[in-house]
């Protein structure tokens, strides 16, 4: 798939795919949604806005209040392809998000999810 049929994907779409792939697993929304205030800075009445103004992946990204800076400490594989190798800044930001719902979905502790230093 290209990359730009991934950017214009609704992320609402999306969120419902990680809260039931995190549910699945015995985890909860309120997991997923810490996960995603963490990387992208929005607070939760922030992103449930988000979540109802059916935004596409990238709006979501582009708008986010601000990346954590912890974000580059996030390293693996998702589908594949080694997130800290992704060239595309934007691709990079959604496979950092799959990553951290994968890691939650394998039972990680938050603190780890989280990369507390």
């Amino acid at each position: 798939m290209d990359n730009q049929k991934v950017f214009a994907m609704s992320f609402s779409k999306i969120y419902l795919l990680y809260i039931q792939k995190a549910e699945r697993k015995n985890q909860t929304k309120e997991e997923v949604d810490e996960i995603i205030c963490w990387l992208t800075g929005y607070d939760p009445e922030s992103l449930q806005a988000q979540i109802d103004g059916n935004v596409s992946l990238q709006t979501f990204f582009e708008e986010a209040p601000q990346m954590n800076p912890n974000a580059a400490l996030i390293k693996g594989v998702v589908c594949g392809v080694r997130v800290e190798e992704i060239e595309d800044p934007l691709m990079q930001k959604i496979r950092w998000l799959d990553k951290l719902i994968d890691e939650l979905a394998k039972g990680k502790k938050m603190e780890k999810i989280l990369r507390s230093v």
